[in-house]
């Protein structure tokens, strides 16, 4: 009897876009208050392709882990997609996508709530992106079955190194202006 390897396939290729569409909604969320492209791309337009990329990115998440329920090639059980630790495989790198993935669904949900959470503890939510991101890249190393081929270490190299120049940019144009206006924007 073969294997029908559909939901396989979908899985890999779900995951491996869902990676891609984080990476570059926290690049957009990265540029978002240093502006590198002037007054020509206006924040809102960058804040509405940040939060679109973040809703993408849990779409193709949720259809990533709905196809490993359905394939047969790895054993996860729908809770095993909600509780750290019930999937065997590669169990380690299986906790760290499955708290990518929730605290990941939180920072998105707290969009919504950041008036009551207040601008000062919402941002500090937020910071938790650079954990999604982390855990999503150890994930993807460590749990991805296509994870040493050349262009997959490729593209987590690239999205590591994309996010790191565009951390140390921002940082190095905000640290100025921090300075020089005595507070922190």
């Amino acid at each position: 009897m073969s294997h029908d390897p559909t939901f396989w396939l979908l899985a890999r290729a779900s995951g491996l876009a869902a990676y891609a569409l984080l990476t570059l909604s926290v690049l957009a969320g990265l540029v978002l208050k240093t502006r590198p492209f002037g007054p020509a791309l206006r924040a809102a337009t960058v804040t509405t392709v940040h939060r679109t990329l973040a809703m993408s990115a849990l779409g193709l998440l949720a259809l990533h882990g709905v196809s490993l329920v359905l394939d047969a090639t790895v054993e996860v059980s729908p809770l095993g997609l909600l509780v750290p630790g019930l999937v065997a495989y590669r169990p380690v790198a299986t906790v760290l996508g499955v708290l990518a993935a929730e605290l990941m669904l939180v920072v998105y949900l707290s969009f919504g709530a950041r008036r009551r959470l207040g601008m000062a503890n919402w941002r500090r939510l937020h910071y938790a992106t650079y954990g999604v991101f982390a855990g999503a890249t150890l994930h993807g190393l460590l749990a991805g079955s296509d994870s040493a081929q050349p262009w997959a270490l490729g593209l987590y190299l690239g999205a590591v190194g994309a996010v790191a120049a565009a951390g140390l940019w921002r940082a190095l144009v905000l640290a100025p202006v921090q300075t020089s206006q005595g507070g922190s924007r």
